[in-house]
């Protein structure tokens, strides 16, 4: 927008909501309202009732929820799947993509222009079980992968999958559905592409690792190139054979560039010929995590990236910073409630089982809780001078859904104000999606010049960047 458009109210604002350095337009309101504390979590909602289609208790008045899609009981003709799970966007913002979590997997696409769904994957193709992870690709395809490892002869789990035409695939039948076998097998869950096109992924385990693809075509145009050749290493912090650690990292190779295992390597090769990422990160001393999750990269205005790994075990959430290698500590029980100035805590009313991470239109993070409905909170984190550390969480929304968890948290690239969310285990046997949108504050005229005097004033301390 041209300075000329402005109106001395939109310059006020303008001065007070964080700064916007990415293609987006406008600044979310998504963080626009009061610390919150909910002690007693949500109480849980009856099984199959009403209440099952606006789950979430909602902690701002600017913010209202809808059912996009109602996933129905396992055998009913509305059913795409077991358990929709991580949602992904396409570029140009018109469809989502998820995979099903819980046995035979597949993937299902909502195209948010019609209000349709269309499964493209049906549950089982070439065995795929456990669907988790949900990413597209810097070339415009989608990628997933098993949130599941069995090494045990004849089994396959622990692939990552690319489909080449997610959004001129009609359906099932003209799908084209990869495996993609360069990668090492681990239990996927978060998958995040840097700057330089490099592909982080994790291993969802006890003592498991961080592991980044650097592919030898990283500007490659399609999936047969960017996966014909690469290396994979493996996070190793202050020398690594430690855990939990933060500090100066490097990443330490456990393939050769064509995705061979390296002598130091040989004993992770299966049976099959492809390796075993979690021992390989074991026999070259990487630094070990307690079942790390979901993955999210920030982008700040300088160009500098970070990289936000959730860890559930230890309730921790992890910052890599990119640019210098050092991980810092993001967010854990110590952290401050923003409402009270003390530690959040942990159990069902704290901070507990860090699982999904997302990043709103401002670069904030939110937080979720891998715990049942009743229980299950998305929490805000703020974290004002974005060096990677959060100064204090708050509870943003609950999940009420009974036996149900939130998770797959996606905010919409084309309107900073709308984010989707899946609902999943839910006692019903009901998945849903759920479309979460902000109505932005609106900043009265005869107050306008004042605001925007003493926005000039605190200007450059407040603003924030946004992640790319």
């Amino acid at each position: 927008m041209k300075l000329g458009q402005f109106t001395l109210a939109t310059l006020a604002v303008s001065a007070l909501v964080p700064f916007a350095a990415n293609a987006q337009t406008g600044n979310t309101a998504f963080d626009d309202f009061a610390p919150s504390l909910n002690p007693s979590n949500s109480a849980p909602i009856p099984t199959g009732s009403a209440a099952e289609a606006t789950p979430l208790t909602l902690y701002s008045p600017n913010l209202s929820q809808e059912t996009l899609l109602a996933n129905g009981p396992v055998g009913s003709s509305t059913r795409f799947g077991d358990n929709l799970d991580m949602i992904a966007q396409d570029p140009s913002g018109r469809y989502l993509f998820t995979p099903y979590e819980t046995g035979a997997a597949g993937v299902v696409r909502y195209d948010l222009q019609t209000n349709t769904a269309t499964e493209l994957v049906a549950p089982g193709t070439q065995r795929f079980v456990a669907g988790d992870a949900s990413r597209f690709t810097p070339y415009g395809t989608y990628l997933t992968a098993e949130e599941n490892l069995n090494v045990t002869p004849g089994s396959s789990t622990g692939r990552l999958f690319e489909i080449t035409n997610p959004t001129t695939a009609t359906g099932t039948a003209d799908t084209n559905f990869v495996q993609r076998s360069i990668l090492p097998r681990v239990s996927h869950e978060g998958l995040a592409f840097d700057s330089n096109n490099n592909l982080y992924f994790i291993d969802e385990s006890a003592n498991a690792s961080i592991y980044r693809f650097t592919s030898a075509n990283p500007t490659a145009t399609n999936g047969d190139d960017f996966f014909a050749a690469g290396v994979t290493s493996v996070l190793v912090v202050e020398g690594g054979n430690n855990a939990n650690a933060t500090g100066s990292f490097t990443f330490v190779d456990i393939t050769d560039a064509n995705g061979n295992a390296l002598a130091a390597t040989q004993a992770a090769v299966l049976a099959d010929g492809t390796i075993n990422g979690r021992v390989a990160a074991d026999l070259v001393g990487a630094t070990d995590y307690q079942r790390p999750e979901d993955l999210e990269i920030r982008t700040l205005a300088d160009g500098t990236q970070q990289l936000f790994v959730a860890t559930t075990t230890t309730n921790e959430v992890y910052t890599l910073d990119l640019a210098n290698s050092e991980i810092k500590l993001f967010a854990n029980t110590a952290t401050l409630n923003a409402l009270t100035g003390t530690a959040i805590g942990g159990g069902a009313a704290g901070f507990s089982s860090p699982d999904n991470l997302a990043i709103d239109a401002d670069g904030n993070i939110y937080i979720i809780e891998d715990q049942p409905g009743g229980n299950a909170d998305i929490f805000l984190a703020r974290d004002a001078d974005f060096d990677g550390v959060a100064e204090s969480l708050t509870v943003f929304a609950s999940l009420g859904t009974q036996g149900a968890e939130p998770t797959g948290l996606v905010f919409d690239i084309n309107d900073p104000n709308v984010a989707y969310l899946n609902v999943q285990h839910a006692g019903s046997d009901v998945d849903r999606l759920l479309r979460i949108t902000a109505t932005p504050a609106q900043v009265p005229v005869p107050g306008a010049a004042w605001l925007f005097g003493s926005a000039l004033v605190g200007l450059v301390g407040r603003l924030r960047r946004r992640n790319a």
